[in-house]
């Protein structure tokens, strides 16, 4: 960032941010001090008539520029294979600004304000970022580092041949981290992008148990081992979320292992 500020002090607006190179600077490091929570980064009214000029950093960075160069690497070599966001499979192509840019476009080429976004959620996400009753309704990748660990839980509810599925905050949270997860997956559109995808899985996981039982191979040692592997794309992946639900629900896995499925399989 420093060198972005560097840079723009040499260019035809070199005046304008020689001038508040200083605060921008500030500006930055309050960001990552304060986690980038819009509770405690204020807005820079000041800037507005330069919006364009800081904008431009990000829609069309000068070939070679420091922010190019930034920007381009954060695109090309993040290797994920879902949203970090919402835990939907596929790799996510392109980036989001976690403060968005139309309201902090001082922080559009921030690197820590940054970071990959399916298309699904980013269009969810907007311009929003809080309210009076929760001032951040998003986690962020980089700062809120207990998300590394699974956070949102699935419930499956019988009965287990149409079963019903919910999605809530794990337990072990603390209440400002269930408060914060409950707030991204409800803004996200969580639940509801996740339905269909868990009645689907649920259809192959049937198929894929009487398989198992047909081959007289042990269920939850099969299963357990697809939660385990999943979990090594992300502990928030969908497919993670839903096997290691199968797995922990006693119920359920009785089901699984010993009744007889219904003939729609």
């Amino acid at each position: 960032m420093t060198d972005v500020v560097a840079e723009r002090q040499n260019g035809k607006n070199a005046v304008y941010f020689t001038g508040i190179a200083p605060e921008w600077r500030q500006r930055v490091q309050d960001y990552i001090a304060h986690s980038g929570s819009p509770e405690y980064v204020p807005l820079w009214p000041a800037i507005e008539p330069k919006r364009k000029s800081f904008l431009n950093l990000y829609l069309h960075p000068t070939a070679g520029s420091a922010q190019g160069v930034v920007l381009a690497e954060m695109r090309r070599s993040h290797r994920l294979n879902y949203c970090p966001a919402c835990g939907e499979p596929g790799t996510p192509n392109t980036l989001d600004h976690y403060l968005p840019k139309a309201l902090y476009p001082h922080f559009c080429v921030t690197p820590l304000n940054l970071f990959p976004m399916c298309d699904a959620c980013q269009d969810l996400k907007d311009t929003k970022t809080g309210d009076a009753a929760n001032p951040r309704f998003f986690i962020h990748p980089y700062f809120d580092v207990f998300v590394a660990n699974q956070v949102i839980e699935l419930a499956v509810q019988a009965p287990y041949d149409t079963p019903t599925f919910r999605l809530g905050s794990r337990a072990g949270l603390t209440a400002p981290q269930r408060a914060l997860v409950e707030c991204h997956v409800r803004e996200l559109d969580i639940d509801r992008r996740f339905g269909n995808y868990f009645v689907e899985q649920h259809r192959r996981l049937l198929r894929q148990v009487d398989a198992l039982r047909r081959s007289h191979q042990d269920v939850r040692v099969v299963l357990t081992s697809f939660r385990d592997s999943t979990a090594l794309s992300g502990a928030n992946v969908w497919d993670h979320i839903f096997y290691a639900a199968t797995v922990a629900d006693a119920n359920f896995m009785d089901y699984l292992q010993n009744e007889d499925f219904p003939p729609f399989l």
